[in-house]
């Protein structure tokens, strides 16, 4: 009988103890002396170079948080793994605990908050339109009867269809399995537009054969803001991260490495996406916050 009851008291132990790491990210991490970062594959912040090496504003800025998170736990080595995810499953791939961290290129709204925490916002982006610089589109008026491409799983086209300067207007949408797929809809003339965040829009007119045939047009459809998403409810792993970001930005290396990703040539092909930092970013940084999209709109 005793053992009986040692063995149900050790199983009651390891559940809570799974439980309680389910919960803990921090104790997840020192436990397995692992993490495990998602990346995005071509996004403006955050791609592959090819061979699982993944580069990009917030794929550093992301690896940076984890060596700090590495310093704060006093692991000796720490394994950070890169899980690749797409705009459909990046949210169930947090939830499920397949990915600890995702400094990839999510909005940080409402919506998604009832299922996922975010860290402080570290980029504010602007959703524009790019398209052929001999198309004569200037403005959404100009999408009249044109076909428009956006990447699945995103909100760019809903943004599109809500703003104000759309009505009365019909066009037909097509949808990228990701953003490079959407870019060469345009290019290959299945689009006429692809509408997107403008940081996507500016990395893959710099990775295209001709990026002078491109132009970024028309009004600024929305402002969202971009953080690195992570599990709901975990108030010390969230802290952690938050603190590091918060080093970054104060002591000046985030700035450095905005300058790097995207004022200076960046590979694979040694282009410059040239795309200088915003007001709406510098705000951000200024006071951090963790607040949704929705926020930003009321301003």
């Amino acid at each position: 009988m005793k053992k009986h009851l040692l063995a149900v008291a050790v199983t009651a132990l390891a559940a809570g103890s799974a439980f309680a790491q389910a919960t803990d990210t921090l104790a997840k991490i020192k436990a397995s002396g692992s993490v495990t970062l998602g990346v995005r594959e071509s996004s403006g912040l955050s791609y592959t170079l090819g061979n699982g090496k993944f580069v990009g504003f917030h794929t550093e800025m992301g690896e940076i948080v984890l060596a700090d998170i590495q310093k704060q736990l006093g692991l000796p080595k720490l394994d950070v793994k890169y899980q690749p995810v797409t705009s459909q499953n990046r949210i169930p791939l947090v939830t499920n605990g397949t990915v600890d961290l995702e400094c990839g290129s999510t909005t940080n709204n409402a919506t998604r908050q009832k299922d996922v925490a975010f860290a402080v916002t570290t980029y504010v982006e602007e959703v524009r339109t790019v398209v052929k610089a001999s198309s004569g589109i200037t403005s959404i008026k100009d999408l009249n009867g044109k076909t428009i491409a956006t990447t699945t799983g995103t909100t760019s086209v809903q943004t599109l269809r809500k703003h104000e300067r759309a009505g009365g207007i019909d066009f037909k949408e097509v949808f990228g399995k990701d953003h490079a797929d959407s870019f060469l809809m345009l290019e290959t003339g299945r689009a006429d537009a692809f509408v997107m965040d403008g940081s996507i829009l500016a990395a893959n007119v710099s990775k295209s054969k001709n990026p002078a045939d491109y132009k970024i047009v028309g009004e600024v459809l929305s402002v969202e803001p971009i953080a690195c998403m992570l599990r709901k409810d975990d108030a010390g792993f969230k802290k952690a991260v938050d603190d590091s970001i918060k080093r970054q930005i104060a002591d000046g290396s985030l700035a450095k490495l905005y300058d790097k990703w995207f004022m200076q040539p960046v590979p694979p092909t040694n282009t410059k996406i040239g795309l200088p930092m915003s007001d709406a970013t510098k705000a951000a940084w200024a006071t951090p916050n963790d607040k949704p999209m929705e926020d930003y709109a009321k301003k």
